[in-house]
């Protein structure tokens, strides 16, 4: 028998394999390792056996047990459900303002509205409810049509200019620059802007007579907004599209709308209240 070669410094024999002078020692793994690896396998060819696995065209293999993660998933919420169904129940019979005054269904509200507000209403809104520019901040108390528990209910469940619910909400400001001329729109967008303190606000009489005329009859004589008809407050710093001059002259001269779906429909009686509970909660509600 051949004796096998052995590394001069090492001293552990080679494989025999040699690359560009440099010679492969011949160290096997552990034999603990080994077996550790062939446990594996075994459990492995167990498990595919045994659970669900396989992945076939429209489904994968059952396995010995049939076990299902969606099927033990689907029970667990039929059952969290039917625990549930007393207390949803109650939400879907009383009115918004009802639910809030009692505190123990307050507080389920709360809990069912913020996981839906999550889901459905985080990306326009934030995560945290302070808005972005075209989508209201909801923790303060400013509100374009209104912040008390059914205001904020018919806006969720009827949604903003929502063609599909006959009984949206629905309001357009008018381009007035189409029956103004160029000095006229810079004048009272300049008193517009003198409303809440901006810098490049200037209260004119002029600036003052064509807003009394074209903008008070829905935003207030003082510019404190009108929520029936939808027409946010100009005298304060909050601005849906318009946080300076420049933005209150662009909306004077072409405004934008923007759209909120209807969400009764989408979900259930119960979950647009809740979701009104959560949002009047945030702080700003009325």
């Amino acid at each position: 028998m051949t004796e096998k070669e052995r590394d001069e410094i090492s001293g552990t024999e080679t494989t025999g394999h040699e690359w560009d002078g440099i010679k492969e020692l011949n160290t096997p793994l552990p034999r603990w390792w080994l077996w550790t690896f062939y446990g594996t396998i075994v459990w492995a060819l167990g498990y595919v056996i045994v659970y669900p696995a396989i992945p076939l065209i429209n489904s994968a293999t059952p396995g010995v047990l049939g076990y299902s993660s969606r099927a033990e998933l689907d029970q667990q919420v039929a059952m969290a459900a039917e625990a549930q169904a007393d207390t949803v129940a109650r939400i879907e019979e009383l009115d918004v303002a009802s639910i809030i005054g009692d505190e123990e269904l307050a507080r389920f509200a709360r809990a069912g509205g913020r996981s839906l507000f999550k889901n459905y209403c985080s990306q326009c809104h934030g995560s945290g409810a302070t808005g972005a520019p075209g989508y209201p901040n909801l923790n303060d108390d400013e509100w374009i049509w209104g912040g008390t528990p059914e205001a904020i209910y018919a806006t969720i469940a009827h949604g903003v200019r929502y063609e599909d619910d006959p009984e949206t909400r629905f309001n357009l400001m008018p381009a007035v620059s189409e029956y103004l001329s160029p000095e006229e729109v810079r004048e009272v967008s300049h008193y517009a802007a003198s409303l809440s303190g901006m810098a490049e606000g200037e209260a004119t009489a002029a600036g003052q007579q064509l807003f009394a005329e074209n903008c008070a009859a829905c935003h207030g004589e003082m510019g404190e907004g009108i929520a029936e008809m939808g027409a946010p407050a100009l005298n304060n710093a909050i601005g849906l599209y318009a946080e300076d001059y420049e933005g209150i002259l662009a909306q004077v001269q072409a405004p934008r709308h923007g759209v909120m779906p209807a969400w009764l429909g989408r979900m259930s009686e119960a979950s647009v209240k809740q979701l009104a509970v959560y949002v009047h909660s945030l702080g700003g509600g009325q």
